[in-house]
C-alpha cells in the first residue's frame, strides 16, 4: 500500500493478573447452624457442635458434594475449636454449653465416632484454632475474662505455651499444626481488631493487619497462605482476604453475608458453611466452595499483513 501506515491484523492481549477466586454453591447443612467448630477440607470436611438455638453435639460430614448426619458429640457446645485435614480425623475443644460458660473437654474423632481425651488446661469459648488431630494450637478467646492464653496439643495433652501479644475473642485462625499458625481479627470489646498475628512453635508475632477490621470471622489455610472471610464489622459482611505470608489482598465477596460460619480448606480451595446471615434472616444451612485459581494466563498468535 503506497502510503500511510499498513494495515495489520495484529492481535494483542492485556494480562493485569485479574483475580479468578469465586465462591460457589455447595451442598446445604442438613442442619442450620453457627458457631461451631469445624475441620477437614474442601472435599472432605466436618462440623460439629454450634447452635440454633441452643449448643448442639450435632455432627455432619461432608464428602465434596453433600452433607450426612453422623455421631454426636459427647458435650453438647457452641463457640467451640476445631482441627483436623479430613473428615476421618479431628479435635473439638473448649467451647459454651448450657451448664459452663466455658468448657475445657476435649474430643478426639475417628470417622466413626467421639471419644473423651484429655482436657485444656483453661477452659475457653470463642478462641481461635488451628492446625490437626494430633498437632493442634488454641489460642484467645473468653474465660470469664478476655485471655490471650495458647495452648499446644501433641496428641495426647495441652501444654500451655507463649500468649497472643493481644487477648481477644470471635477471632480467625488456621494453621497447619501446632507450630504454625496465623491469628486475625477479632472482638476487644467494644472495639473491633484487625490486628494478624504468625505463630512460629515459640512464639507470637504482629504481622500486617487484614484490610476490613472483623470479628466472628472464618479462616482457612496455612500461616502462609490463608483465607479470612465473612464475619462482623459490627455489620455482617461478605469479605474475602487472602494472605501471601507478607499482606492481605481484598478477593470477592461470599455470595451470603454471614458471621460465625464454619471452615475448612486452603487459601485456594476452602469451604464456607453455616453461619448467620440477617438478609435471610437467621441461622443458615446454606455451604460455599472457594475456587481460587490466581490469574489468568494466555498465549496469543497474532497475524500480520
Amino acid at each position: 500500500m503506497a502510503g500511510g501506515n499498513p494495515i495489520t491484523g495484529a492481535t494483542e492481549e492485556w494480562n493485569a493478573g485479574i483475580n479468578l477466586g469465586a465462591w460457589y454453591t455447595g451442598g446445604n447443612l442438613n442442619s442450620s447452624r453457627y458457631r461451631g467448630g469445624s475441620a477437614g477440607s474442601q472435599t472432605s470436611a466436618l462440623y460439629f457442635g454450634g447452635s440454633n438455638p441452643t449448643p448442639t453435639t450435632e455432627t455432619e460430614l461432608y464428602n465434596g458434594t453433600a452433607w450426612a448426619e453422623v455421631n454426636d458429640l459427647n458435650v453438647n457446645r457452641k463457640d467451640n475449636g476445631g482441627a483436623g485435614t479430613n473428615n476421618t480425623a479431628a479435635l473439638a475443644f473448649g467451647g459454651e454449653n448450657p451448664s459452663i460458660v466455658a468448657i475445657a473437654n476435649t474430643e478426639s474423632w475417628n470417622g466413626l465416632s467421639w471419644t473423651e481425651v484429655n482436657d485444656l488446661n483453661t477452659g475457653r469459648e470463642a478462641a481461635g484454632s488451628a492446625g490437626s488431630q494430633t498437632s493442634a494450637l488454641y489460642f484467645g478467646g473468653l474465660s470469664a475474662p478476655l485471655v490471650a492464653n495458647t495452648e499446644s496439643w501433641n496428641g495426647t495433652s495441652w501444654t500451655e505455651v507463649n500468649d497472643l501479644n493481644t487477648a481477644r475473642r470471635s477471632l480467625g485462625g488456621c494453621g497447619a499444626d501446632n507450630t504454625s499458625a496465623l491469628a486475625f481479627g477479632g472482638l476487644i470489646p467494644p472495639a473491633i481488631s484487625a490486628l494478624t498475628e504468625s505463630w512460629n512453635g515459640t512464639s507470637w508475632t504482629e504481622v500486617n493487619d487484614i484490610n476490613v477490621a472483623r470479628s466472628s470471622l472464618a479462616g482457612a489455610g496455612i500461616q502462609t497462605l490463608a483465607l479470612a472471610f465473612g464475619g462482623q464489622t459490627p455489620t455482617t459482611v461478605a469479605n474475602t482476604e487472602s494472605w501471601n505470608g507478607t499482606n492481605w489482598t481484598n478477593e470477592n465477596d461470599l455470595n451470603l453475608a454471614r458471621s460465625s460460619p464454619g471452615s475448612a480448606g486452603s487459601q485456594t480451595s476452602a469451604l464456607a458453611f453455616g453461619g448467620f446471615a440477617p438478609s435471610i434472616p437467621g441461622v443458615t444451612a446454606a455451604t460455599e466452595e472457594w475456587n481460587g485459581t490466581g490469574s489468568i494466563t494466555r498465549t496469543i498468535t497474532s497475524t500480520t499483513e
